[in-house]
């Protein structure tokens, strides 16, 4: 039997590596996917061997993780919840794709993942692997009653590295968990499962400050930056073009320095839970805040209207783990359409955590200054006395709901 593992060469997939190959004596090969985590990927190879692995591919997916999954997202202006940017969710299809590709390519029988029972990631990935290689195997060791009574804890899988000879740098101890990519880092479980305990304190600067500083310790003087799209993608920042992958990687540290895109929430898992969540996304509020405001001045009203009314299935797909699912194929052809025209310069302020519109414009702008003017209308567009009937239409329906039904919870009237 020959099994794909997910691996980051850290204790748990460490662990998962040497128990699975024992449990299911098979082949394994390691794969890990450098999404922009920034980790030292150095001797990962050499460690994954050691471990048991008899290959390890470690493939670098930066530019398609922010050219075909961050920008297509940007575009639909998705957010889960009106507040989380979707980091950890939007990375896992693709991390799950290239898996699969791997699978294929060695003709393995399974793909496995050191996703938890009780988060999503297992269904992002799971749901993946069903939309794109149905006949294809998966191990889920969290969902295995051996593998959780072998390992109740961080400390006994200290103790089996140590037994087993793997080399894996941890403690016993470890006060929340993280995940990092290009687009955000989270921060979950641990001290965090307590919702009024305060992660936005000065007093926790050094533990969730990885991608921007505390708002109060950002630079007292503001930064202007702008933004150039083309049909809903930012393709250049401050005058330069860039790559998906170069703008993400500026506007991290353009957001990062003013603290900006920071997130505290407690969201809605999709197993049933609620959860506490951490998230710092700088360059991605950057990017989304900033293709709003492009998309107001150049997308019709009706277009906008329907594509917004829209957003929370979209995202919500996004974060069940339904990017490869036909709904959202769908739902994204209708995106595409709408950001034909979403093209422009946007003019942002960073300061002190906020980011504030400086200006905006665009050569296929629909907002026509002569017509919005409360002065005369040279261009005579718009008869200010056609309001009369159009308000008197609007109202029928008022006027004779009114007339059968009175006006019940209408005090006074």
């Amino acid at each position: 039997m020959k099994i794909v593992l997910a691996y980051s060469g850290g204790l748990d997939t460490s662990v998962l590596l040497s128990w699975i190959k024992e449990t299911y004596q098979a082949e394994m090969i390691a794969f890990c996917a450098n999404i922009g985590q920034e980790e030292e990927l150095k001797g990962l190879d050499r460690k994954a061997k050691k471990t048991g692995a008899s290959k390890i591919y470690i493939d670098n997916l930066e530019e398609e993780f922010a050219s075909d999954f961050i920008f297509p997202m940007i575009r639909a202006g998705a957010v889960y919840e009106g507040q989380y940017f979707l980091g950890t969710s939007i990375a896992r299809p693709l991390i799950a794709k290239r898996m699969i590709e791997i699978a294929k390519a060695e003709k393995a029988d399974a793909i496995a993942h050191g996703a938890t029972g009780k988060g999503n990631d297992q269904v992002r990935f799971e749901l993946t692997s069903a939309a794109l290689a149905p006949g294809l195997d998966i191990i889920a060791p969290w969902r295995d009653e051996r593998f959780r009574q072998q390992f109740p804890g961080r400390q006994q899988m200290i103790e089996y590295c140590a037994a087993k000879g793997i080399p894996v740098q941890a403690s016993a101890k470890k006060p929340y968990s993280m995940d990092r990519n290009l687009l955000h880092i989270s921060y979950e479980a641990g001290i965090l499962e307590d919702p009024w305990f305060d992660a936005g304190a000065l007093s926790n600067r050094d533990k969730f400050t990885t991608l921007s500083v505390l708002p109060e310790d950002a630079p007292d003087k503001p930064e202007y930056v702008t933004l150039d799209f083309d049909k809903g993608d930012c393709v250049a920042v401050n005058g330069k073009k860039m790559t998906p992958l170069a703008v993400m990687k500026t506007l991290n540290k353009l957001g990062g320095k003013h603290g900006v895109g920071r997130v505290d929430m407690v969201e809605n898992r999709f197993v049933g839970m609620k959860s506490r969540g951490v998230y710092e996304t700088p360059g991605g509020s950057i990017l989304h805040f900033a293709h709003r405001q492009i998309e107001s001045l150049t997308m019709d009203r009706e277009v906008m209207h329907l594509r917004d009314g829209l957003i929370p299935k979209y995202a919500e797909l996004v974060y069940y783990g339904f990017w490869f699912s036909p709904e959202r194929l769908a739902l994204q052809a209708l995106v595409e359409e709408s950001q034909k025209n979403v093209s422009g310069t946007v003019r942002v302020k960073l300061y002190k955590g906020g980011i504030y519109v400086a200006g905006r414009k665009s050569k296929v702008s629909l907002y026509n200054p002569h017509i919005a003017t409360m002065e005369a209308d040279p261009t005579k567009a718009y008869n200010q006395s056609d309001a009369t009937g159009f308000i008197r239409l609007n109202g029928l329906r008022l006027r004779v709901n009114s007339q059968v039904n009175g006006t019940r919870g209408l005090k006074g009237l």
